[in-house]
């Protein structure tokens, strides 16, 4: 195994155990009369149940591999917003759907996103709005952890000591896992200091560790991608010598499949961004699908990808 892997096993061991604990309890379990916290989507609900502990039951209105940026909520979901005592949303227009969603029931919601700097998305339509994958930083998720204590220590004040410890220590593991993943990904050589993946989701984490970025779309709205962008991506990777590229787990990988094959680039592997996996998949937990990412970025860029 080698060094990079065995660091960051050892800093994930304490973390891997809790989200599934936390996320697993339904809402109406025998017995439990915890509030109930309800999220847009996988990535907040492990995040938050870090934080809740056994205090807070937190569910996600989105399922496992689900694609965030298009759901259609449904009426059951409706139904268990209804019943929520509060619910968190990325925002930064991530979740297009939500604003009419929330309009129809009657519970506390929060922007986990709030004090985030944003990244501007300078291409195609989405030019002058802010890239809402701010969770894709480490650092940021720690601003993301500090108002989920807010908002829970106002949900349940009783356990507000409870939820600013658990917060901390979860922070204590993210920055480490930052750490980690900026000196590993800063070790690249300048010339494979490129991030190229089907959505422009990594801007946040190529921001922190230092690596330019390019995509096919900059958000993954669009059904498939248009000649134009695989033609700039194209470009892009041969003006720069990109020894890999990468696409997302919740979107068709044809459009970077065109692109390898009309340069010298491999495909460098799935990474993960809008969704967990299932408890026994690869990336059940957030810290788990950063580190995920980071090493396939790092194996495929360097050339020590198996």
């Amino acid at each position: 195994m080698p060094q990079r892997r065995r660091i960051l096993t050892g800093v994930l061991l304490g973390a891997t155990l809790l989200p599934l604990a936390a996320c697993g309890a339904p809402a109406d379990a025998p017995g439990s009369d915890r509030p109930v916290v309800l999220t847009t989507f996988t990535v907040l609900a492990d995040i938050a149940a870090n934080v809740a502990g056994d205090h807070l039951t937190v569910e996600s209105i989105t399922k496992p591999g689900a694609e965030i940026h298009g759901y259609e909520p449904t009426p059951r979901d409706i139904t268990k917003a209804a019943e929520a005592d509060l619910i968190l949303d990325n925002g930064l227009n991530l979740e297009a759907w939500f604003a009419q969603f929330v309009e129809s029931v009657d519970v506390p919601h929060v922007v986990v996103s709030d004090g985030i700097e944003p990244i501007d998305i300078t291409e195609d339509a989405y030019a002058g709005k802010p890239n809402p994958h701010a969770w894709m930083s480490p650092l940021n998720v720690q601003i993301y952890v500090d108002n989920m204590v807010t908002a829970f220590s106002e949900l349940d004040p009783d356990h507000a000591d409870d939820f600013a410890a658990n917060g901390e220590d979860f922070k204590a593991e993210l920055q480490a896992v930052n750490d980690e993943l900026v000196a590993e990904l800063s070790a690249l050589p300048e010339r494979q200091r490129a991030l190229v993946s089907c959505e422009g989701a990594f801007s946040y984490l190529a921001r922190d560790a230092g690596l330019s970025e390019a995509y096919i779309w900059p958000v993954n709205a669009e059904q498939q991608a248009t000649p134009q962008q695989i033609t700039r991506a194209i470009e892009y990777v041969e003006e720069n010598d990109v020894p890999a590229v990468f696409c997302e787990s919740t979107v068709s990988d044809k459009a970077m499949r065109q692109v390898v094959e009309a340069t010298d680039a491999e495909f460098g592997g799935i990474l993960y961004v809008d969704s967990l996996s299932e408890a026994d998949g690869p990336v059940p937990t957030y810290l788990e699908l950063i580190r995920h990412d980071a090493e396939t970025i790092v194996d495929a860029l360097t050339g020590s990808a198996p």
